[in-house]
């Protein structure tokens, strides 16, 4: 069985996240498994690089699968394109090493919040963007941001309720981009909890707004709760930009 590596981009607008569920087949995995299963003519499953929330989008998931298969990797890449709706697209097809896994082989994730800060809407970006309004403290933000680059349980910003598995992360970098009305949250780390980047910047963008300190980000560490972090931003406004392996 030979083992492939696929780059994916989509706009999650209206599928209920990335990972198939049994429950709809509006999912991005299952829209792509669909595509490779009726292209190879035998039952193809997918694993990727980690969920994305429902609404979220991707420039570049990662996403790997085994198959025996004659048809080169870009002939591949196209035949999957013409089977996918316009708003999935794989981006390459490659092989990979034989212990390549989408998942078990990350060694860290780049995700980026869009923040929409001048008074009137984003009308050809409002996918893609939250709608903040106003323009926030910067200088605030950056501060609050280094507070959080570290290696902590970071379950106080999840929505995990609890976990078996270790919820401690490692969050190398945040940078906060400027570009006038548009302000940008880059979070780089080797990977993330449920809700964590939205929540994350749900508690810098409140740090920019006035409504909680700088050093209030330090709490969610200490307590390890939920309610002492920010509101959960809307997933639409966040996008994986690229993984590492």
């Amino acid at each position: 069985m030979n083992n492939y590596r696929l780059t994916i981009a989509y706009d999650g607008s209206r599928y209920s996240g990335w990972q198939r569920q049994g429950n709809t087949e509006n999912t991005v995995q299952g829209r792509i498994e669909a595509a490779l299963t009726e292209i190879l003519g035998h039952r193809i499953e997918i694993n990727g690089s980690g969920r994305t929330d429902a609404g979220t989008h991707a420039l570049a998931q990662t996403a790997s699968f085994r198959a025996d298969t004659g048809i080169p990797p870009e002939k591949l890449a196209e035949e999957v394109n013409r089977l996918l709706p316009g708003d999935i697209a794989v981006t390459a097809v490659e092989p990979a090493p034989e212990r390549f896994h989408a998942r078990l082989s990350v060694k860290g994730k780049t995700y980026v919040y869009r923040l929409w800060t001048a008074a009137y809407p984003n009308v050809f970006e409002r996918k893609y963007v939250y709608h903040l309004g106003k323009k926030p403290d910067i200088a605030k933000m950056e501060r609050a941001a280094a507070l959080m680059c570290r290696t902590a349980d970071f379950i106080g910003y999840s929505s995990l309720k609890k976990s078996k598995k270790s919820t401690v992360r490692t969050v190398r970098s945040i940078e906060v981009t400027d570009l006038g009305p548009e302000v940008r949250l880059f979070f780089n780390g080797d990977g993330f909890l449920y809700n964590m980047v939205r929540i994350m910047a749900g508690t810098l963008v409140e740090v920019g707004l006035g409504k909680r300190s700088v050093e209030s980000v330090a709490v969610p560490f200490e307590t390890l709760d939920r309610a002492d972090a920010g509101e959960t931003l809307p997933a639409y406004g966040l996008t994986l930009v690229s993984v590492e392996y």
